[in-house]
């Protein structure tokens, strides 16, 4: 799911759920105005109601991927076309992860986004698609079952996190590389549970681990337990295993925990009946 694509003539430009084309279409993105520090007082009374919308983003999407049941979200390039190797990839692990009774979550536009949502969709998964308002307006993929438009990056990256249980990463630029390294930053500082991150690709990806090993551990920077938390392989197969299977041992746990919790509880009344009595 990366957002370093290109535009798609004639799509028009999509501001949440209004579709805006021509002379109609602004030159600011919504999150360029959220941002912007202008020189007056003009904000005490815009941003209150940006924080309304905000909300609103937020609602619309928990209401929508709230009952979407186990899923992975998928990130790559936009610019992948159709009959590319990475390409094809994605379509193996959209299709893979809906054979294991999961439903895929991309960014919902072109490339290697549409490539997953495609082998979802072909494999009678769930397919689902989150898209942003761009500049440059990619619109949804043919291949997405259930969209939901967003304004704002933050918003929909909540999504992505929140309804996923593990990241699998193919070949992209800065939109993938953000998603990426927000996905670690989450689950280095334990926001989130330690879930997989899997990057698809060895010839694209070993050049940045390299990197991360080298100077930025030598620095200091990360610990060498930090590098542990992603996964490099070369097949859909492979990647499918590793996030699927963590998957079920984390879930395994939870059980496990939550049927001791009840043993304990139960073990407590217990005791407070024989000491009442």
């Amino acid at each position: 799911m990366s957002d370093d694509g290109i535009s798609q003539p004639g799509s028009g430009y999509r501001k949440g759920p209004v579709l805006l084309r021509r002379g109609l279409v602004p030159e600011q993105t919504t999150d360029q105005r959220l941002l912007s520090k202008g020189g007056d007082a003009d904000w005490v009374h815009g941003d209150p109601w940006r924080v309304m919308r905000i909300q609103s983003e937020f609602v619309e999407g928990f209401g929508a991927l709230a009952e979407l049941g186990p899923a992975m979200s998928v990130f790559g390039s936009a610019r992948t076309k159709p009959g590319h190797p990475d390409y094809e990839l994605a379509v193996e692990v959209g299709r893979g992860l809906v054979e294991k009774g999961y439903a895929v979550i991309t960014g919902g536009g072109p490339g290697i986004m549409e490539a997953a949502n495609k082998g979802a969709s072909e494999a009678g998964g769930v397919s689902v698609g989150l898209g942003i308002e761009l500049p440059f307006e990619q619109g949804m993929n043919q291949w997405v079952d259930l969209g939901v438009n967003f304004r704002y990056f933050f918003a929909r990256k909540t999504m992505f996190v929140k309804y996923a249980s593990g990241f699998v990463v193919l070949p992209g630029g800065f939109g993938t590389f953000d998603e990426l390294f927000e996905a670690l930053t989450l689950v280095q500082t334990h926001k989130v549970t330690e879930f997989s991150i899997v990057l698809v690709g060895s010839d694209y990806w070993t050049p940045m681990m390299d990197w991360l090993r080298g100077p930025v551990l030598a620095r200091g920077m990360i610990s060498e337990a930090d590098l542990d938390l992603v996964r490099i392989v070369d097949t859909a197969a492979e990647a499918v295993e590793i996030v699927v299977g963590r998957d079920r041992e984390l879930r395994a746990a939870q059980a496990e925990a939550l049927e001791a919790l009840v043993e304990d509880q139960a073990s407590a009344a217990d005791a407070g009946r024989r000491d009442a009595s």
